[in-house]
């Protein structure tokens, strides 16, 4: 039996895996099956897993149209095998046809299926052999399938934000995300530097930067911890509140932003809460170094008794994460119109829960990684319906402040200022300045 290249190998288990619905895409791409693969065979795999979950739908629509019985139903191993071959074909022109089809076979036979790998074999020959079609993009629908988005996504996408936003949330979606950094020291900078990693200033705050070139995993400053890999939209979420000297972070896995907090506040105690055992594991594993500071909570924080304990609350809640498509893309294939209620009444619980225990006078940072109103805007509205006692500070006077204290930069401040709503929030959309997409709510708890 011929071999299958490793990185092709390792990409079809973990597309296995997404496709039965038992793990994420990233978390299997840091697992040891990828990271015991040579370095250029890593990035070949992590590339062909998220292009294929990129191109899904397209690729499928496809497919289907060079099957013999268009209606017939494949076996997973069938579609993955093929998926896998036709988004080389399509998509990595410097990849040899001979090779992506010749694998993608092989897949097919080692999986138990000999038969169905003479139909994978005429079907790629036959892709290698098609013109690649350029499809309109005028209507939702039209950009829809020319982008791989489910149509409903869309078509709410250009409702709320208009075709070009859409275009550019699409656009986003299908790209490898540009990686951000959180520096913590001008000496971790400069060793990054030493070691061949090339930045740039980031878009909005003067602790973040972009990579231009190099690898930071293989630096000793992330593995020690003084740089960290996050989306600048990310730590901003975690900027957003500012000082506080008792912090509650509600849903605080994986840990990213609690890290931010402990930075900005280093007298403060801070309470983290998990409602998940592993990520709760995960998480004082990553937080080790904060020692005693952090009181880990196994807990739903939706369930949070606590009461005016707080003076500032981050409150980023679980979400549909339909600003994260670029780096989460099977998303898209989970994700359905009915969950998105769902997800809102969770929401509010968990917001409910953040004021209660927030200080008279404290405040309550809500941020999610959605780009859906149900999430968003309807929730904080929703909750201040009860509240009386709560008011909306508007982001743009929190922007003020934060490129006053240096943490964000004059130009950052601009952009942001741009993408405030008009109740006072923030609407990060992807494409627009270079991040995910994150909404983010500031509430203050009225003294008296």
């Amino acid at each position: 039996m011929a071999e299958v290249s490793p990185a092709r190998a390792a990409a079809f288990h973990v597309l296995m895996t997404v496709e039965r619905g038992t793990a994420h895409a990233d978390e299997l791409l840091r697992g040891k099956r990828v990271r015991a693969l040579a370095g250029a065979d890593r990035n070949l795999a992590t590339a062909l897993v998220l292009g294929v979950l990129r191109w899904q739908l397209r690729l499928d629509h496809e497919i289907k149209a060079l099957l013999a019985r268009p209606n017939a139903k494949l076996d997973d191993e069938i579609h993955i095998a093929l998926r896998l071959g036709a988004y080389q074909l399509r998509h990595m022109d410097r990849i040899p046809a001979r090779a992506a089809i010749g694998d993608s076979v092989e897949l097919a036979k080692q999986a138990g299926h000999h038969y169905a790998a003479r139909m994978v074999n005429a079907v790629l020959r036959k892709l290698a052999d098609a013109t690649h079609e350029v499809l309109p993009e005028a209507t939702p629908a039209e950009l829809a399938r020319a982008a791989a988005h489910p149509v409903w996504m869309v078509e709410r996408w250009a409702e709320f934000y208009g075709m070009d936003a859409a275009r550019k949330i699409c656009t986003h979606g299908q790209s490898q995300p540009a990686q951000s950094l959180r520096i913590v020291s001008a000496e971790a900078e400069a060793q990054l530097a030493g070691a061949g990693v090339v930045l740039d200033a980031g878009a909005l705050l003067t602790a973040a930067r972009r990579v231009i070139a190099g690898d930071v995993t293989a630096t000793a400053a992330f593995h020690d911890g003084r740089v960290r890999l996050q989306d600048e939209g990310s730590q901003l979420v975690a900027e957003v509140g500012g000082h506080g000297s008792v912090i509650l972070d509600a849903c605080a896995a994986p840990g990213g932003k609690t890290l931010i907090l402990a930075e900005l506040n280093p007298m403060a105690r801070i309470a983290a809460c998990e409602a998940n055992a592993q990520r709760m594991e995960r998480l004082k594993e990553r937080l080790v170094n904060l020692g005693g500071r952090v009181d880990f909570r196994l807990g739903d924080a939706a369930e949070l008794r606590e009461e005016k304990a707080y003076d500032l609350v981050l409150a980023d809640v679980p979400c549909s994460g339909t600003g994260t498509l670029g780096r989460n893309p099977e998303i898209r294939h989970r994700l359905h119109l009915e969950d998105l209620a769902r997800q809102s009444d969770r929401q509010r619980a968990i917001l409910r829960a953040a004021l209660r225990a927030a200080r008279p006078g404290g405040r309550v940072v809500y941020s999610t990684c959605s780009l859906e109103p149900e999430e968003n805007e309807q929730v904080v509205r929703a909750v201040l319906a009860e509240n009386a006692q709560l008011r909306v500070v508007p982001i743009t006077e929190r922007v003020a402040a934060m490129r006053a204290e240096g943490v964000v930069t004059d130009a950052g401040a601009e952009r942001l200022a741009a993408c405030a709503t008009d109740e006072g929030f923030l609407q990060l959309l992807p494409g627009r300045l270079g991040t995910d997409g994150f909404f983010v709510a500031l509430l203050e708890k009225r003294a008296g």
